[in-house]
């Protein structure tokens, strides 16, 4: 059992899965003191050693190890699980009976039965579980959720959030697994759109979609595997209205099937006016707004959230454990997404209205980080 991070001290962790994400986990801990990373496995074990080569010795000394090495070690507070999403649960499931805390990558598992188990097992052995994305708690999403919440645009009426891309076959020399279950638009990027939109408006109650997909396979356009082509079995767009316990619905369209648009990433449609949301994939960016009585949009000051990357919720999930309180990036959270996303499947199959029942807590405003 690895010994509780303290507030004074740096969080331990150790990272499984040494892919292509795991390069922006490493620039974050090298700005963050409050990380100290010790260990990076992978189930190929060259893998995690290019890894460490390739840190070059910026975070000192870190070892590159074996799954079952890393999770026997008793120097380790947290264990980041960036496997791929159908090895989410598993893996997972592995780092809590070691007796670490796990923060995970998106999704949290492939379904909510298989995210329910971990959490059920975290709760068992009084461990915590943190998963992504975190880019909510960064500068861009809070400060629009602190003007909505202020009443900047008076009463939330209404929301849009939109991600539309070609496929990620345009660049990404394997993405095979974009296409399996686990995959598709609406697991791999819309959890930025939907934690955003939860954040800003509160838990998703009801579920009401149509999904689609364009083709049954795909051809890889860049890297060795160049002109080969790998079969889709999820749908590739999807969209669906979302209906919040706080009687606002947002509409959302995510979709690997478009060539090009212009459309908005998040906007929220309040009673005296609208707030332009920046991309929710990224930590930072400009919020606008335009009202009744200003109707040219304004860019608003940053106000609130964290100015990092891609595992500033890490550290956020460390500070929680040290101050005996839930993650801001929470499982529970990542649990709620899995019943959204599973909602939107079975109403677009069934041609009905499906419920959501899992009410999360809505964390408090991150402080302005600089």
């Amino acid at each position: 059992m690895a010994s509780q991070p303290s507030a004074d001290e740096p969080t331990r962790i150790g990272i499984i899965g040494a892919g292509v994400i795991s390069a922006q986990y490493f620039a974050t801990v090298e700005r963050m003191p409050e990380l100290r990373l010790v260990a990076v496995a992978d189930k190929f074990p060259e893998a995690a050693e290019r890894a460490v080569e390739r840190l070059e010795g910026r975070l000192g000394e870190v070892a590159a190890l074996g799954v079952d090495e890393l999770l026997a070690r008793d120097d380790i507070d947290v264990v980041v699980n960036l496997t791929i999403p159908a090895a989410h649960a598993e893996v997972s499931e592995a780092i809590l009976r070691s007796g670490k805390h796990v923060y995970v990558e998106k999704p949290l598992a492939l379904d909510t039965a298989q995210g329910a188990s971990v959490l059920a097992l975290a709760a068992e052995l009084g461990l915590q579980v943190g998963c992504a994305p975190d880019t909510v708690l960064g500068t861009g999403i809070q400060t629009a959720r602190r003007l909505v919440e202020a009443g900047a645009v008076g009463a939330p009426i209404a929301a849009t959030a939109f991600m539309t891309s070609p496929g990620h076959e345009r660049w990404h020399p394997n993405p095979d697994f974009y296409y399996q279950p686990g995959g598709g638009a609406l697991f791999d990027m819309g959890p930025y759109y939907l934690t955003s939109l939860v954040h800003l408006l509160g838990p998703v109650e009801s579920v009401v979609a149509m999904t689609s997909r364009s083709r049954d396979e795909r051809t890889i356009a860049t890297g060795a595997r160049a002109g080969q082509t790998v079969p889709v079995a999820v749908d590739t767009h999807e969209t669906a209205l979302l209906r919040h316990t706080s009687g606002v619905i947002s509409t959302i369209m995510m979709s690997f099937d478009v060539e090009n648009a212009n459309l908005p990433y998040i906007e929220v449609y309040g009673s005296e006016g609208t707030i332009s949301v920046p991309d929710p994939n990224h930590f930072e960016g400009e919020v606008r707004i335009s009202t009744r009585e200003k109707a040219d949009w304004t860019k608003v000051p940053v106000g609130a959230g964290a100015a990092f990357g891609r595992g500033y919720g890490v550290a956020e999930l460390g500070r929680a454990v040290s101050e005996g309180r839930t993650p801001r990036a929470s499982g529970e959270l990542g649990q709620h997404l899995l019943e959204i996303i599973e909602g939107v499947g079975r109403s677009s199959r069934e041609g009905v209205a499906v419920a959501v029942e899992s009410r999360p807590q809505i964390p408090a405003l991150v402080p302005l980080e600089r």
